[in-house]
């Protein structure tokens, strides 16, 4: 078992301010790495990776969310295993695919973008971060589970409470308690609205997951208002970063920001390669059912393991000159990128494999057409320098922009 002295400690100020330099140390020289202060394992390399996401052989679970997500979430999806989690996915995940993304949930999210869009618009400069970015896809849940669009502000509150719960790990009490307040919060605010929707249900993603039944079995009122916390933390951070960090690589390589702008087709593949190259969601856990070997040592039975989708998306066992963004990149394929296909680990793999996959990539194809067209020539502010911040979930502060104004044009609605 390899305890690498001279990379960086995963809570250390230089692994924080440069992961992707100490990903390569560990890759190189502990892909099995003994993490003395989570007590945990570390797996670095893409194979190892991919290996413990797909575990066809049952040798992993999800039994540290009880501990990690449970306090603020509730029990959620996230830690079933077998056909419990099979009935549950069934239960939601035909709402995130499909007519239903289509016709119920586009609408919805070309509205809040252009809501968004149209308040920067015409000024020339935006924090994209700010005031795009962590906003719309937080107020597109909120909307598409049929809430009062007047609580925008409110969940957007609980939503950057919840991510600072779930990436405390200095355990700042005061942090921990605004999360477990934020549990408290939403379960007095959703679960009454849940009760209504049994009764009287509307044509919202609420309602759906209210009626939804398979095999006899439908979600309990404690389940729904579990899944829509989750649904708020999973879906609001993972387009945020994701939304930012993609006009971020794409502004410091013109060449491919111009060629996106002049076939929007390409967002796919741009989304899926910025996925790979700044993935939003830096590392997530599981735990061994059994001993498990990889090359460097043994995984014991009931220790964590946490899988570094960043070391492994830039993996040069996989991935040809991994430190480059490239949308035009082989490895990858837009009609697998977002789906359990992918080749990209940043919507994990297997039955855990990210259910809203799919409306994040609307949200954020959307998103690209708004913003290039309100924006036709981005450019960083004047002394602007992005800093990326987080551990577990990674992307940046802010993202000051400038452009060239563009009136809102003249629409039918």
């Amino acid at each position: 078992m390899t305890t690498a002295h001279d990379i960086p400690d995963l809570l250390s100020p230089e692994f924080h301010d440069d992961p992707y330099s100490a990903y390569a140390l560990l890759r190189e020289h502990a892909p099995l790495l003994w993490h003395e202060p989570t007590s945990g394992y570390v797996l670095s390399r893409y194979a190892d990776v991919r290996r413990v996401f797909q575990d066809r052989e049952g040798a992993f679970s999800t039994e540290n969310y009880a501990w990690q997500l449970e306090p603020v979430h509730g029990r959620t999806i996230l830690q079933l295993d077998g056909r419990e989690h099979a009935v549950r996915r069934a239960l939601v995940a035909p709402a995130f695919r499909g007519r239903d993304l289509s016709e119920r949930f586009l609408p919805v999210i070309e509205r809040n973008s252009r809501e968004l869009v149209d308040a920067f618009r015409d000024t020339g400069r935006v924090d994209l971060v700010s005031q795009y970015a962590t906003r719309f896809p937080v107020n597109v849940i909120v909307d598409i589970l049929g809430l009062d669009r007047a609580d925008h502000d409110r969940f957007h509150e609980w939503y950057t409470s919840i991510i600072a719960f779930l990436g405390n790990l200095s355990q700042d009490p005061e942090v921990t308690a605004a999360g477990l307040r934020t549990h408290d919060e939403l379960a007095a605010y959703m679960l009454p609205i849940i009760r209504e929707r049994r009764n009287d249900p509307g044509d919202d993603l609420l309602s759906r997951l209210c009626l939804a039944e398979v095999d006899g079995t439908r979600m309990t009122d404690e389940e729904i208002k579990a899944f829509c916390s989750l649904l708020l933390a999973a879906g609001g951070e993972t387009t945020d970063k994701a939304l930012s960090s993609l006009f971020a690589n794409l502004i410091a390589h013109p060449e491919q920001l111009t060629a996106l702008r002049e076939d929007r087709s390409l967002v796919p593949r741009a989304l899926a390669e910025s996925l790979r190259y700044t993935p939003p969601v830096q590392m997530i856990m599981r735990q061994a059912t059994r001993d498990v070997e990889f090359d460097g040592g043994t995984v014991p039975r009931g220790a964590t393991v946490t899988c570094l989708i960043g070391s492994a998306n830039r993996d040069p066992e996989r991935f040809a000159d991994p430190d480059t963004f490239d949308l035009f990149r082989e490895e990858l394929s837009e009609a697998t990128s977002f789906s359990a296909a992918a080749e990209h680990l940043s919507f994990a793999l297997g039955r855990h494999f990210c259910v809203g996959a799919l409306l994040a990539e609307a949200e954020v194809r959307v998103a690209v057409d708004d913003l290039l067209d309100a924006m036709p020539d981005p450019r960083p502010a004047e002394g602007a320098a992005p800093v990326e911040r987080g551990l577990f979930t990674r992307g940046l502060e802010a993202l000051p922009l400038e452009f060239s104004p563009v009136p809102r044009a003249r629409r039918a609605d």
